[in-house]
């Protein structure tokens, strides 16, 4: 697209579903406490920065740009609601590590059950605290930073020395990334293929694998506590 919009509320009305897209599929990994209408109003608000903004000379496509402004707002929005608690943040860890300690202790890859079990609970309280952690990513920001240092997403502002994204772009990263992700039991691979390479929402990866939505939710926090667990050399 050359030069910026000849009309900007044609822009906007025309990117509102990218908006409307991004928030939905932001939501996927977000606690139950953020309302996804927050994140289109402040979502709406960066694709309008974005019309205004765009300048075509500079070869860049708007969708791209208007990307970009969408999820820095959304981000933004999130980081001042601190929307991450504590409690979920230990959670995460918690099955992380009782996949770690099994890994190491048996040589594989433990399954639900056994998680459970080194957790000291039955497999419905596990699951339930699966649905809990569904906001968990692979890499936080405070795996390079002291516990006690403040908000989450504040660990944009670090140096790079410790910067989770120099992590993620080091080929040796990548490589033990890959390895880890084949390691994941099928169907956990297979949902992570859905959701991140095809782009497939919650509901469309519960059709295909025929379990709900809250079930897709489940299998992607413990697919990423498995990564996590795997690749915690990189986090020390």
């Amino acid at each position: 697209m050359a030069g910026k919009p000849s009309s900007q509320d044609e822009q906007i009305t025309k990117y509102a579903p990218l908006v409307k897209r991004i928030a939905y599929h932001m939501m996927a990994r977000l606690p139950a406490s953020v309302e996804v209408d927050d994140l289109i109003q402040v979502g709406l608000i960066g694709l309008m920065d974005a019309v205004g903004r765009f300048d075509g000379t500079q070869g860049a496509q708007f969708e791209s740009y208007a990307t970009q402004r969408i999820r820095g707002a959304m981000l933004d929005e999130l980081r001042e609601a601190d929307w991450l608690p504590r409690h979920v943040r230990q959670k995460s860890r918690q099955i992380e590590s009782a996949i770690h300690r099994l890994e190491q202790r048996n040589g594989r890859a433990p399954n639900e059950q056994e998680i459970s079990a080194e957790l000291g609970l039955p497999i419905d309280q596990y699951q339930t605290m699966l649905g809990d952690v569904k906001c968990s990513q692979l890499l936080y920001y405070e795996d390079f930073s002291d516990e006690d240092s403040a908000n989450f997403l504040e660990r944009y502002l670090v140096d790079g020395a410790s910067d989770p994204l120099a992590v993620l772009e080091d080929e040796g990263f990548r490589d033990s990334l890959i390895a880890a992700i084949r390691h994941l039991p099928e169907r956990e691979r297979s949902m992570m293929g859905m959701y991140y390479e095809q782009d497939m929402n919650l509901k469309e990866i519960g059709a295909v694998l025929g379990v709900s939505e809250s079930r897709v939710c489940q299998l992607h926090s413990q697919a990423v506590a498995r990564l996590r667990a795997q690749l915690k050399i990189w986090k020390d």
